[in-house]
């Protein structure tokens, strides 16, 4: 008899396995979850590496530190930064009529 794991094999999406695990829990075995969640949090692990040229890893760690951000929030408010300017996104507008707490 196949277990649930090996009869949705089929279909290689990590999510779509975890989310239809999740619809159905109790027809999932302790070794199949155990599977899913070790190969989720592999994939998640893994999910947040970008390599970059020697070049550029060095602007974007003098630019963290310049921040004080994190390699990955750098280059998430970098890529937030020229999609908005680019018009791929709306550009978060301040409220001029709102209250800074002492801040412009």
């Amino acid at each position: 008899m196949m277990t649930w794991l090996e009869a949705h094999m089929k279909t290689p999406d990590t999510a779509a396995l975890l989310e239809d695990a999740a619809d159905r829990i109790a027809d999932v075995s302790r070794p199949d979850l155990q599977i899913l969640l070790r190969r989720a949090a592999l994939l998640l692990r893994n999910s947040g590496s970008i390599a970059f040229e020697d070049d550029m890893e060095e602007a974007l760690r003098d630019l963290s530190g310049e921040l004080g951000m994190t390699r990955n929030d750098t280059i998430r408010f970098i890529v937030r930064e020229w999609m908005e300017k680019n018009t791929y996104l709306p550009v978060h507008e301040l409220d001029e009529d709102g209250d800074t707490d002492g801040e412009a």
